[in-house]
């Protein structure tokens, strides 16, 4: 039997999880990837209620899979260290379900690997176009050889080139105004039990604990687009050293470590939603279809969600839909269907489900991105009075009514029937 073959453009967290999706679904899967081996530094990501349910779909325990922590409580601070807005994960498990946890990105994205057949991932392998004018894609790559395809997953990330080449007029990436540092540091002693984002002004610090006794920090600034000093620790320390404990013991660490372990990146969100997350057989997710601010920690989450949803939809790999004509012994039809790919009356399945895909999620990516990009205005505040305004309104909302407004998120992905 004849597989359908799906070529994803990037490893990272959303390609990885489509790939997966889609192997369990029957398909053959290649994954081509630029980097030229997997990546063994980086941040952590969090993993909410949503994108751990999506991931359990689909029988991945995010938990399991890499070494993971649930922090106590989490919430905002200011500089000085009072809470502004505190909940705890115990709460969040009973509303949701499950609390949040928070892995390292790089033992995350390798236990997703994993998970994959030999061979199916090949490093320093970039695509360079897809050529679809066939009604078929071919997949073209750097490294050859083309690659047939019936369905083409653009994962490649923020800067896309395969969102640039089909949605020419687009506008692109929109500078939200701030840059970010993020890095990992081994911190056993301190026992910080806290999930916590300090706001100042214009300047935000972020603590999350890690397993092991590693806690993964990132910080924001409003700084125009490029901006880079000479040694990001000491621009770090320069900034943040004199806020409340224990962000100057975790600077300390900082300190002790390279200057490239600390990543820097300014950042961007989508200018405006794509016309589609699909052009015939090809469809974006994550980064590449509605890149976001990191201000609710949904981008990686968003990009689970897309994938189990696009496997959801789309057709068994290993089998055409036109299973009662195989049943009934009519074999040569069954077979010239498995390889159109359509239903085995000339319907073609494949773009059907894209545009399914289209609809089942454009809209919540694009209300999450346009969520987050107010919630950055909010932190990145910089006017004194405005400051104090915001910091008095957080501190005014009970955590029940805090917590209920994240339920369209953390409730909020859903397989489509």
């Amino acid at each position: 039997m004849t597989k359908r073959h799906a070529v994803v453009a990037g490893a990272g967290i959303g390609g990885l999880t489509a790939a997966i999706a889609l192997h369990r679904r029957g398909w053959h899967v290649t994954v081509c990837e630029r980097a030229p081996e997997p990546p063994t530094t980086g941040a952590g990501i969090g993993l909410a209620p949503n994108a751990l349910r999506a991931l359990d779909s689909i029988g991945v325990d995010a938990a399991r899979a890499a070494a993971s922590a649930v922090p106590t409580t989490m919430g905002v601070r200011r500089a000085q260290g009072q809470w502004l807005t505190r909940a705890g994960t115990a709460d969040m498990a009973a509303r949701y379900g499950m609390a949040p946890i928070a892995v390292p990105r790089p033992a995350f994205t390798a236990a997703l690997a994993a998970t994959l057949p030999p061979e199916t991932i090949r490093y320093g392998t970039a695509v360079t176009a897809v050529d679809d004018a066939a009604g078929r894609p071919t997949v073209r790559t750097a490294a050859g050889p083309d690659l047939p395809a019936d369905l083409v997953v653009a994962a490649d990330g923020i800067h896309s080139a395969l969102r640039r080449a089909y949605f020419p007029t687009h506008p692109g990436l929109h500078y939200i105004g701030e840059t970010a540092w993020r890095t990992i540091v081994d911190a056993p002693d301190l026992r910080i039990p806290a999930m916590s984002e300090t706001w100042g002004r214009g300047e935000r610090f972020g603590v999350t604990p890690l397993s092991d006794g590693r806690f993964y920090l990132y910080a924001t600034a409003v700084v125009p687009a490029g901006t880079r000093s000479a040694d990001p620790r000491a621009e770090l320390r320069q900034r943040f050293g004199s806020w409340h404990d224990p962000i100057p013991t975790l600077l300390d660490r900082v300190g002790r470590l390279d200057p490239g372990d600390v990543l820097q990146n300014d950042l961007y969100d989508l200018a405006a939603p794509l016309p589609g997350l699909h052009h015939g057989r090809i469809a974006w997710l994550g980064d590449a279809a509605h890149a976001m601010a990191p201000n609710l920690g949904q981008g990686g989450c968003q990009a689970i969600e897309d994938a189990v949803v696009l496997a959801h939809l789309l057709p068994d790999g290993d089998s055409s839909d036109s299973s009662d004509s195989a049943e009934n012994g009519d074999s040569r039809t069954s077979r010239d269907s498995r390889d159109r790919g359509d239903g085995g009356d000339g319907s073609d399945s494949v773009p059907a489900a894209l545009a399914a895909y289209t609809a089942a999620r454009r809209d919540r990516t694009d209300a999450v991105r346009v969520r987050a990009r107010r919630m950055g205005r909010l932190g990145a505040l910089r006017n004194p009075l405005a400051v104090a305004a915001r910091d008095l309104a957080v501190r005014a909302t009970p955590t029940r009514l805090a917590l209920r407004g994240m339920d369209d998120l953390f409730n909020g992905f859903r397989l489509p029937r």
